[in-house]
C-alpha cells in the first residue's frame, strides 16, 4: 500500500509513501523498502530504500542506511550509504560514517564521525579541461 505526500510531485515515485515506525515502536532487524519510509521509533538493524528515508525526531537508530535520500531529525548511530543526498536537520544527531555525494548539515544538526565525498553515479565520464589565456593589454 502506498500512500501520497500532499503537495507533492505529480506522478513522480518521489512522492510515494511506502510506510512508516511511529513513536514507541522497536523493531530490530533488515528493513527492506521500495518508496519513502518514515521512523519516529526505535530501530537496531539495517534499512534499505530506493527512495528516501526520514528520520523523525524521536527517532533513535542504530546500523546501516542504504538509500538515494536519507533525512535525520532524530538520533542515528552506524554508517549511512546514500547515492543522493544526505541531510541531518537542527536537532539531528549522527554518529558514525556518512558516504555520499551531498551532505548538509542545518545549523543545531550535530554529525561527529566520518564523511566520504563519493563522486555522483555521473562521474565515470572523462574530466573536462577548460584552457585558461591571459588576455593582452593594448
Amino acid at each position: 500500500m502506498a500512500w501520497r505526500w500532499p503537495g507533492g510531485a505529480k506522478g513522480g515515485a518521489s512522492d510515494e509513501w511506502t510506510g512508516f515506525i511511529d513513536q514507541g515502536v522497536t523493531i530490530e532487524g533488515t528493513l527492506q523498502v521500495k518508496g519513502t519510509f518514515r521512523i519516529d521509533g526505535n530501530v537496531k538493524g539495517n534499512i534499505i530504500s530506493e527512495q528516501t528515508v526520514i528520520l523523525g525526531e524521536g527517532a533513535k537508530v542504530e546500523g546501516q542506511i542504504e538509500g538515494n535520500h536519507v533525512v535525520i531529525a532524530g538520533r542515528y548511530d552506524g554508517v549511512i550509504f546514500a547515492k543522493g543526498r544526505v541531510e541531518i536537520q537542527a536537532k539531528g544527531v549522527v554518529t558514525g560514517e556518512v558516504h555520499s555525494p551531498c551532505m548538509v548539515i542545518d545549523p543545531g544538526g550535530i554529525f561527529d564521525g566520518r564523511c566520504h565525498m563519493l563522486g555522483s553515479s555521473d562521474s565515470s565520464s572523462a574530466p573536462v579541461t577548460i584552457p585558461i589565456r591571459a588576455v593582452s593589454q593594448a
